[in-house]
């Protein structure tokens, strides 16, 4: 595998990698004031260029992060979450110290059932454990391209089921049940009529760079035209494949941190390991288009 050169530097900022594969930490940038359009522009590209960008040691407030999701697009809810109830664009992710269950311990990338699913997602650290809790990204490019010949023309243009609720490959667990006992996290019914089990292509084009990356997902249970117990065992291959250390990174959150990821192109982990601690995090998901 070939990784590519990254750019560093842009007029506005700088950019760090944290990982081989995929992360960069951006230095120069105060998201608590004005974000002038040059910067902005910077910003959009080292998120391209590196598919995840982090701002550390940031003192925003929910209008300030609300106000900066907005320039990279329409804010999403999430259909199965309730909302912050004084800003319903943020689902505030709270762990707190008894809790067992945290919030989004699988490899996945964000409302990958929903007809658009979410182009980005953008997370702003409140509380952080004095250990544990990391966020882990697997650069799904490289998972693609690492594939061999025969692999990439099998599933070139199979279509694979995403769905919301009640995944089989996960013993159909509804998602109320899943939180069942978190005192901080709300699930809900999703509103009447929207449909949240969708297909979607397995290898996707990103719309911006592209590039081909594989789009799969703990969300996924089927691929179309295939008996479920034929599907199976390659959703569990290519789940396993994109674990694969050298596809990804992994971020230490500090109080003030922020990460930006490209959910058309990268899969992330929420590290649960942080038992007896309290995690508060606010997250806002940015509406995206249909996969192609």
């Amino acid at each position: 595998m070939l990784l590519e050169k990254r750019r560093l530097n842009y007029d506005t900022l700088e950019a760090v990698p944290f990982a081989g594969a995929l992360g960069a930490e951006i230095q120069g940038v105060d998201l608590s004031k004005p974000i002038t359009k040059q910067i902005f522009i910077d910003i959009k590209q080292a998120w391209l260029d590196h598919q995840v960008i982090c701002f550390r040691d940031q003192d925003i407030t929910p209008e300030q992060q609300i106000s900066f999701a907005k320039k990279i697009g329409s804010i999403h809810q999430h259909p199965f979450m309730v909302p912050m109830k004084d800003h319903p664009e943020i689902l505030e992710v709270i762990k707190l110290e008894n809790d067992a269950q945290n919030f989004g311990n699988l490899w996945h990338t964000d409302q990958s059932f929903m007809p658009n699913p979410a182009k980005a997602t953008m997370l702003y650290a409140k509380e952080v454990p004095p250990y544990g809790g990391d966020t882990q990204w697997s650069n799904m490019y490289l998972a693609y391209e690492a594939l061999s010949p025969g692999m990439k023309d099998l599933i070139a243009d199979l279509k694979v089921e995403n769905t919301g609720n009640k995944n089989k490959t996960r013993g159909g667990q509804a998602k109320k049940d899943r939180y069942k006992g978190h005192s901080s996290l709300k699930p809900k019914d999703p509103p009447k009529g929207l449909k949240t089990t969708n297909f979607h292509p397995l290898v996707r084009t990103h719309p911006e760079t592209g590039r081909k990356s594989l789009y799969i997902s703990s969300h996924t249970q089927g691929i179309k035209d295939f008996a479920f117990e034929e599907a199976l065992p390659l959703i569990s291959f290519l789940r396993k494949h994109i674990q694969k250390p050298e596809f990804t990174a992994r971020f230490r959150w500090g109080e003030g941190s922020l990460a930006l990821w490209d959910n058309r192109c990268v899969m992330h982990y929420a590290m649960n390991d942080y038992h007896g601690f309290r995690r508060i995090m606010h997250r806002i998901t940015i509406k995206g288009d249909r996969p192609r």
